[in-house]
């Protein structure tokens, strides 16, 4: 018998061969894969897991209300991710407590309340798991959307990352934004009372360049160097660009020690490079993440809080 723990994963929507593929890459054996659903042995924080189930267990059940209240006995919150019997599931999650999944206001915090997941792995038997690696259901994060002031939807990939480490820029923080056009990133940080610098080829949106502690520069966010920027708080890119020429960047200004903080894009283009991913994971203090508004991409944030801890 293995001594590897029952892990389930979930995977982004539309990536399930990345993550995969990534679990076998790190050794985790996959046993099964159910639509979105990938049971495994072993525990990897998967960068393409949109959720992780942490403790999941198989459970008979001999009917939809003894289903019901064996998940009640557990605890309280409960979302359904199914895969399969989906008449028989949906009797059962009926008669759950609903879950208020309400969209988040910007600034709001994680939910606090433990909400565990669940399916029906065959008619007569839950796949069932307490704890999850996220307090939003199914890992994706939803926000009441400014449709009006930011030029892109892209500030959601901001108001995520933010949301989900607990932090972000403070007022009075330099921060630089590299590739900004058309400037929804700027919006965000210069919203929170930051000071940006902001610089790309082409303008960013003229709403957006008038904000207090807006400084935007014409120019290749790649063609920025450490000794000439200077030494900044938070370090943002969102460029379309090669994840490998990425690395390249944020390395120099690592090893300059020019900027505390680092939230940038790894934009993937064709076939996923997991050795671009790995190599960015495996610098101090990182974490690679696959945001709900995230498509062909991954996010990186690196704290300086973090690398501190070793």
């Amino acid at each position: 018998m293995s001594s590897r723990p029952l892990i389930v994963y979930l995977a982004a929507r539309g990536f399930e061969s990345d993550l995969v593929d990534e679990l076998k890459i790190h050794g985790v054996r996959v046993l099964e894969v159910k639509e979105r659903l990938v049971l495994a042995e072993g525990l990897f924080r998967s960068a393409w897991a949109q959720n992780i189930w942490l403790e999941p267990f198989f459970q008979p059940v001999t009917s939809v209300g003894n289903a019901v209240r064996t998940l009640k006995s557990i605890q309280r919150n409960w979302k359904l991710h199914a895969v399969d019997f989906h008449r028989r599931a949906a009797l059962i999650e009926q008669q759950l407590p609903p879950v208020k999944a309400r969209p988040l206001r910007f600034g709001e915090s994680v939910p606090s309340s433990p909400l565990g997941s669940w399916t029906l792995w065959d008619h007569d038997t839950l796949l069932v798991s307490a704890a999850c690696s996220s307090a939003f259901p199914d890992g994706e994060v939803r926000f009441e959307e400014d449709k009006v002031n930011p030029p892109s939807r892209a500030y959601l990939k901001l108001w995520e990352t933010f949301t989900l480490i607990g932090r972000g820029p403070r007022p009075g923080e330099l921060c630089l934004d590299l590739g900004s056009a058309p400037g929804g990133w700027t919006w965000v940080i210069a919203g929170m009372g930051a000071r940006v610098f902001s610089i790309d080829k082409s303008p960013i949106d003229p709403k957006v360049a008038a904000m207090p502690g807006v400084d935007h520069c014409l120019g290749s966010g790649f063609g920025l160097e450490p000794q000439t920027a200077g030494r900044v708080d938070w370090l943002f890119s969102d460029m379309a660009c090669y994840p490998a020429r990425l690395l390249g960047a944020v390395q120099e200004w690592l090893k300059a020690d020019a900027a505390e903080n680092f939230v940038c894009t790894l934009k993937l283009q064709g076939r996923t490079d997991h050795d671009v991913v790995q190599a960015f994971r495996e610098i101090p203090g990182s974490c690679v993440m696959h945001l709900s508004c995230n498509k062909h991409e991954l996010t990186w944030v690196n704290l300086g809080e973090w690398r501190k801890r070793g």
